[in-house]
């Protein structure tokens, strides 16, 4: 999943930066609210972590601008603004969660899976079509009797497919998921971690449609 950090705090930055790439996301990271808005304009992103005190704009105008765009990525407020105002506003703007700086990454984390869950229309904490389970927080994957870890981008891979089954998902769309900005994608990079997912859990998990990209089945 590709997610898109707006902080001009360095240290909280870097430290948030580092715990979702720990957590097999990818991160862009912009500093300011007028890139911000290019940025949303011209890139997809699966969540936004917005930070309200931003400088040339204002986070909640980066907010109001987003959703008037139609853009329905799910937003997390990350703020110090901790004012009961302050949250009823920043949810009324079409904010899906908020968080009050100082915060534990732990539960940054979990509130970003909870709202990426809901976004892709699946409620519960586990991600399945039935055939495969996958679990966000020990990034392990359930096929059968068979459990088996995955690496980072190996589960980055198969929770993209398993937040929308029976879709196909092309080669792009997965590399866009699993990289950053300055992270350099090999031409065969999709292909090395799809074949590492089915070594673990079998070849029929996820389906190869020819000259279009790649999908997990329906729950049936």
């Amino acid at each position: 999943m590709r997610i898109l950090l707006i902080e001009d705090d360095l240290m909280i930055g870097e430290a948030v930066s580092i715990a979702l790439k720990d957590a097999a996301y990818a991160v862009d990271w912009v500093k300011d609210g007028v890139t911000a808005d290019g940025v949303l304009e011209n890139a997809e992103h699966q969540a936004v972590l917005l930070d309200l005190g931003l400088p040339k704009r204002d986070g909640l105008d980066v907010l109001r601008r987003l959703r008037q765009a139609g853009n329905t990525a799910p937003v997390i407020i990350i703020t110090a603004r901790d004012g009961i105002d302050d949250r009823i506003k920043g949810l009324d703007f079409g904010a899906d969660d908020y968080l009050v700086k100082p915060f534990d990454i732990k539960e940054l984390l979990a509130r970003l899976r909870a709202v990426i869950r809901r976004q892709g229309g699946q409620a519960a904490p586990l991600l399945s079509n039935g055939q495969v389970t996958l679990d966000p927080t020990t990034r392990e994957a359930r096929c059968g009797a068979a459990v088996e870890a995955l690496s980072a981008r190996e589960f980055a891979v198969l929770q993209a497919l398993l937040l929308k089954p029976g879709m196909i998902l092309s080669r792009a769309e997965l590399e866009e998921r699993i990289y950053g900005w300055n992270e350099e994608v090999e031409s065969n990079a999709v292909d090395f971690l799809i074949h590492g997912v089915r070594k673990k859990l079998g070849s029929s998990i996820i389906k190869n449609v020819r000259g279009a990209g790649w999908m997990v089945e329906k729950a049936r």
